[in-house]
């Protein structure tokens, strides 16, 4: 049986354990001195003695040190409630619950199906000594590794190694584990060993005794949490990118309708659709055609849906997702030919056509308008034709697109440029428009010479480390590198400022919001480069969000964030190399937002089906115990296709929907 010893008996045994440390090492200097007292000087043997105790110490903060991290590890992945200070007592008793035991109050530990509180037979085995770091060949216990052939969920998994399940088992002796009690779910974590002589089985006549071989059973997972009474986060779902067409008509309609349907049955609010720049003024400067979107919200409204509309002022295509083509106005296009420098420019001067350069905000170069101009007329138009729409409540929000993906952001890691996850990306600053705004800041500061980009940034897939700039102690940290990377975020923030000003005035009354990229690979690096190139001065120095957040409430539009699904160790998983945090980065973001006063929604970064991903949405949705009562306003999901009613993809979406309302299911897993 196993015995907890009470919290003094714990807190005795670690005071006698560092007296017994230090006694060790005073009776060794004593029986040192003993021993050859005639034949080493005094400094010596004192020396000697030091030495020996310092080893001493270091061996216990060694010890300590391992324990604090499998503690942490306890406690982070597995959910055992562990308080800091955990002794080994506590650590068998939270893995022998996990494995379905029952372990009383004085440490007595018994299978959960028994009904004998104190059985003879079979004997729970002692796990104190087995909780050991390695493999030993010895039939003592030890702990399972967990190999990624058992498919365990990802946190279970070894982060940078990724060895097979036949290497493992072959490389390492285990005691035959008793079979785990019906009723009581097994733990990979957990090998419990039983005497020889009940831990064999009878092979013949002869009665040869064959080992069992190792059991190994995934892991439960940690009990969902009930949602059930907490606050109602509408859900939208995102249209397919081609929905309205160039010809202005509405893409399968009939198959868009009954899809509709099913969404509205499922408990959806609303829809989000993009109105394309390049659609509505393809062809000549103020003349639109809203014909295709007048279809489609009569539709949505018929549906009794809710609409959220994206003002898109890039090109679709090229990017991750991007299932059709539609690029810029033509006639924007033909302004590009013989002026190039409308668009973001790379260092080696490739031009990025998918959005323009924030450089031309205020400059005549759009057949005598600037672009912020053009932004604002296409953004009068569509309120105008769409009065009725705002006027009945049917149109909730406006996300206006402020650059690259519809997102407030550089497009640095463009894939047409060749960039591939995890790379750092690329400076987009090298239009004439750009570069005499550099100049114009340098000259300001005092510093004509810094009027230039940093030429040791490398290029779109490096890594920081192997760059002069972004490497650990390079240059963006130098009185250079803060100059230039504060002008570079300072003019994203002003592209802002302008363009919701006057999102403002064209949709005066109306909810209005902007995307924000989650940008999490390198986050755990000290630089954050990929963020830094994409124009958000957020190294581990420094806040980058926090000024954007402020520039959102001075116009009082919310902010949009993506990732939220994202789990920092399935990212390690996958690429390891890439030092990524995705919740780190969206609790930072989150929180600057909150605290900053404005409302706060978001998005998941890549198609999500699996209730893992919509766990880590809700969580992120509506977090626990926070003493404000915080969460997001609204989620949109990303998005409409078939794939979302094939097999149980729907039911668990909409699942997850009635708990993002709050509403009780009936199938929490414990």
């Amino acid at each position: 049986m196993l015995r907890r010893p009470d919290p003094d008996e714990r807190m005795d045994g670690a005071v006698k354990e560092e007296e017994e440390d230090e006694s060790d090492s005073d009776d060794f200097l004593v029986a040192e001195a003993a021993a050859g007292d005639g034949e080493r000087p005094p400094e010596r043997r004192r020396g000697r003695g030091r030495e020996e105790k310092e080893r001493t110490k270091a061996r216990e903060r060694r010890r300590r040190a391992v324990t604090g991290r499998i503690l942490a590890g306890l406690r982070r992945h597995g959910g055992f409630g562990l308080r800091p200070r955990a002794d080994v007592n506590e650590v068998v008793a939270a893995l022998a619950r996990h494995a379905g035991w029952v372990v009383l109050p004085d440490g007595t530990t018994f299978p959960s199906s028994s009904s004998n509180p104190h059985p003879q037979t079979p004997r729970p085995a002692m796990l104190a000594p087995a909780l050991s770091l390695s493999p030993s060949p010895s039939a003592a216990p030890t702990l399972l590794p967990v190999s990624s052939c058992a498919t365990p969920p990802l946190a279970a998994r070894p982060i940078s190694r990724r060895a097979g399940c036949a290497t493992a088992l072959r490389t390492t002796s285990f005691a035959a584990p008793r079979a785990v009690p019906e009723g009581a779910p097994a733990s990979p974590l957990l090998a419990v060993p039983v005497p020889d002589d009940e831990d064999a089985t009878m092979d013949g006549e002869g009665g040869k005794q064959t080992a069992l071989a190792p059991v190994v059973a995934p892991p439960r997972p940690p009990p969902e949490r009930d949602f059930a009474g907490t606050p109602y986060v509408p859900v939208y779902v995102m249209l397919p990118l081609g929905v309205v067409n160039v010809k202005g008509e509405v893409a399968e309609a009939d198959e868009l309708v009954a899809q509709l349907r099913v969404l509205k049955a499922a408990g959806v609010d609303g829809v989000m659709v993009d109105c394309w720049w390049g659609n509505v003024e393809a062809h000549h400067p103020q003349e639109y055609n809203w014909t295709g979107y007048k279809r489609l919200f009569h539709i949505i409204r018929d549906l009794k849906l809710k609409l959220q509309v994206v003002m898109s002022f890039h090109e679709c295509g090229g990017n991750v997702g991007d299932d059709v083509s539609i690029p810029l106005p033509e006639w924007v296009i033909e302004i590009g030919k013989s002026n190039p420098d409308i668009y973001f420019t790379d260092r080696e001067g490739r031009r990025n056509t998918e959005c323009l350069s924030w450089g031309i905000d205020k400059e005549r170069v759009l057949q005598g308008r600037t672009a912020v101009e053009v932004y604002f007329d296409f953004m009068r138009s569509f309120r105008v034709e769409f009065d009725e729409y705002f006027e009945d409540g049917i149109i909730s929000e406006i996300e206006v697109g402020l650059g690259a993906c519809g997102e407030l952001r550089y497009p640095s890691y463009a894939a047409n440029h060749g960039w591939k996850y995890p790379g750092i990306g690329e400076f987009q600053c090298y239009d004439r428009y750009l570069q005499k705004n550099l100049r114009r800041a340098a000259e300001a500061r005092g510093h004509a010479m810094w009027a230039k980009s940093p030429d040791n940034a490398g290029h779109y897939n490096s890594e920081p480390n192997n760059t002069g700039f972004f490497c650990d102690g390079g240059d963006y940290d130098s009185y250079y590198g803060r100059f230039f990377l504060n002008w570079y975020a300072q003019v994203l923030l002003d592209h802002a400022d302008r363009v919701l000003m006057l999102a403002r005035l064209a949709f005066e009354g109306s909810a209005i919001a902007v995307k924000v990229s989650g940008i999490h690979w390198w986050y755990k690096t000290a630089s954050h480069a990929a963020e830094l190139t994409a124009g958000f001065y957020n190294p581990c120095n420094r806040d980058g969000y926090t000024p954007i957040a402020q520039v959102l409430k001075k116009h009082g539009a919310a902010l949009n964030f993506t990732c939220v699904e994202l789990r920092t160790m399935d990212q390690h998983e996958v690429f390891p190399e890439a030092l990524a945090d995705p919740e780190g980065l969206v609790w930072q973001v989150l929180n600057a937002a909150w605290d900053a006063g404005i409302q706060v929604a978001s998005e998941n970064a890549l198609p999500c089906y699996d209730r893992d991903g919509f766990n880590k949405t809700l969580e992120n949705a509506k977090p626990r115990n926070d003493p404000d009562g915080r969460h997001l306003f609204g989620f949109t999901y990303l998005r409409l296709c078939s794939t979302l009613f094939e097999g149980p993809n729907l039911p668990e979406f909409e699942r997850f929907v009635k708990r993002m309302h709050g509403e009780a299911v009936l199938d929490l897993k414990a």
